[in-house]
């Protein structure tokens, strides 16, 4: 199995078990409701990123139609998981 930054894993009443993909940047889920593929409206998009601060700190990013909601931190050398970052400073590392 290979290894990914970004694990999207997917529940629906469609599936008998959840469904899952890897992505390593750049993930983006545009969802559209309707009554059918053909009768399908853009409701939502969101997308997951990565980038890389440093060698070892990664900055994980959600956004939702556009908008910053959440940053995460790992430092892949200590392991540490930094979660709930404040979105409105993207350049503060971890134990800043």
């Amino acid at each position: 199995m290979k290894q990914y930054p970004i694990w999207n894993v997917v529940q629906a009443c469609t599936y008998k078990s959840s469904k899952s993909y890897g992505i390593r940047n750049e993930g983006i889920v545009n969802i559209k409701v309707g009554s059918s593929a053909i009768w399908s409206f853009d409701f939502i998009k969101h997308r997951t990123t990565r980038r890389m601060l440093t060698k070892h700190i990664a900055e994980f990013r959600f956004y939702v139609d556009g908008k910053l909601i959440k940053r995460s931190q790992f430092d892949n050398k200590t392991k540490i998981y930094s979660d709930n970052l404040p979105i409105n400073n993207h350049q503060k590392l971890m134990g800043e």
